[in-house]
């Protein structure tokens, strides 16, 4: 690609996604690297869950070589893309697995889940409340079905619509599959937050409990003649 003129060359974080997408499709390489630079994080982030964070990398970098291949015939605004780069990855990713005989699994951590826009108001309250391998283990333990709408959704930020295409469902299947999922997550996730909230009490009384034995020496130490 060679950079454009009119392109979005020192543009900020919010920056029109649909303006870039537009002059990328032009040629315009600092188009582009605005575009990497809005949908990589959650991208790779969602093929770290599938593939693994080890092939992770290998996989996004594949999906990105068509992304930029396919760019301009690319037809959508600037959520769109979003969607179809999601799709495009989740082939890349399917690919690989059947190439390495292997299963999907779960790699992104709890806390990098819990960053990405979606539905923090439910998962993440559900994620926020336990340890990264307990939650990677109630992901993983979810359907399959399940697990890959709460990832669309969470991870890649994309609405039930989108997150429908690049599925190959319908929108109403997804949004009752990411409902079911998150309410399960919740569910198996609930004890745990409950045991962190208890270890904090308990360890808030014991400072106290010492803070105040301390005063009682204070009070109780003999006065210096």
């Amino acid at each position: 690609m060679s950079t454009g003129d009119q392109g979005v060359e020192g543009a900020g974080p919010d920056v029109d996604l649909e303006t870039a997408v537009s002059a990328a499709q032009g040629g315009d390489e600092t188009a582009f690297r605005v575009l990497y630079r809005a949908v990589q994080p959650q991208l790779l982030q969602y093929v770290r869950s599938l593939v693994g964070p080890g092939d992770a990398e290998d996989v996004a970098s594949e999906a990105w070589l068509q992304i930029a291949r396919d760019l301009p015939g690319f037809r959508g605004g600037g959520a769109a893309v979003r969607g179809w780069a999601a799709r495009i990855a989740r082939n890349r990713a399917l690919d690989h697995i059947r190439a390495r005989s292997r299963r999907p699994v779960s790699g992104a951590g709890v806390d990098e889940l819990v960053a990405l826009p979606g539905l923090a108001d439910t998962a993440g309250e559900a994620l926020d409340a336990v340890a990264t391998d307990r939650a990677l283990a109630a992901i993983a333990a979810l359907p399959r079905e399940q697990a890959e709408a709460v990832l669309l959704r969470v991870v890649m930020g994309l609405d039930s619509t989108s997150a429908a295409q690049v599925l190959g469902r319908r929108a109403g299947s997804v949004r009752m599959a990411t409902h079911r999922g998150l309410r399960r997550l919740a569910e198996q996730l609930a004890p745990a937050r409950e045991d962190r909230e208890d270890d904090t009490h308990g360890a808030q009384e014991e400072a106290e409990e010492r803070a105040a034995a301390r005063t009682d020496v204070t009070f109780s130490a003999p006065r210096a003649r």
